[in-house]
């Protein structure tokens, strides 16, 4: 059985979320590592009182913590600020999950199983028994282009790089240099696994379902793709001029 394992949830203006999405992964964790899991809320700053719901949370379940964060600078910035809190507290694996129930908390238990045999499990919309609901078809074309359009640049045989369903080993979070990540939105996602693979480690993906969010706002924006369009060239050829000119 896994132990030490962390649910990062990052949220910005999550009221309506967090405290069942909160309860749910407490009750998967509750039979997939009992006595043996911990969740995290990195709040940044959130207008709309999810830091106040957090912190309640936090009282009342010790399995709980919160991560207060003055500013809003995006995905990345609130993952990395999450990390370094989990490994800090000996975390042995560290799991990236949305938390508006897009991601099915049903699934951290297979993630965990999945990451006894590997050392980065994604959850992948994209492999054969994953599947995208609710979506309409641009969205849908946008979303598996830009997975297909990173692999083929990257030149990683991933089929979803895109995605935000993750469970790492902490050996990986180690040794991937998490304080050099430039990536701030989902291209966060894309950096992180590249450099995952190119350090060497195994990687596997476990087929899920993802579902739109029923409530509150999505924070993807035509700016946040941009970044990801522009950054996944740089992860590839940029490291390779850094390297030459070196």
């Amino acid at each position: 059985m896994p132990h030490d394992a962390w649910l990062i949830l990052p949220m910005y203006d999550e009221a309506e979320n967090i405290e069942p999405i909160v309860d749910a992964a407490l009750d998967v964790f509750a039979r997939a590592a009992p006595g043996a899991h911990r969740i995290l809320v990195v709040d940044d700053s959130s207008p709309d009182g999810t830091g106040a719901i957090a912190d309640r949370l936090a009282a009342e379940h010790a399995a709980v913590d919160v991560l207060h964060r003055p500013l809003r600078e995006g995905l990345g910035p609130a993952y990395l600020a999450g990390f370094d809190y989990a490994l800090r507290h000996d975390a042995a694996f560290v799991i990236e999950m949305d938390s508006d129930f897009s991601h099915d908390p049903a699934d951290l238990a297979r993630l965990l199983a999945a990451a006894q045999e590997a050392d980065l499990v994604l959850g992948s919309r994209y492999v054969a028994g994953g599947a995208v609901t609710d979506w309409g078809r641009v969205r849908r074309t946008v979303s598996r282009g830009g997975s297909c359009y990173a692999r083929v640049v990257l030149g990683v045989d991933v089929r979803d790089l895109t995605g935000g369903f993750k469970c790492f080993r902490r050996e990986v979070l180690e040794a991937i240099d998490l304080p050099t990540v430039r990536s701030r939105g989902y291209a966060f996602q894309v950096e992180l696994t590249h450099r995952a693979i190119g350090a060497g480690f195994r990687v596997v993906e476990l087929p899920i379902v993802f579902r739109d969010r029923q409530r509150g706002r999505s924070k993807m924006s035509w700016r946040i793709a941009g970044e990801a369009a522009w950054l996944v060239p740089q992860l590839r050829f940029g490291r390779r001029r850094a390297r030459i000119s070196g």
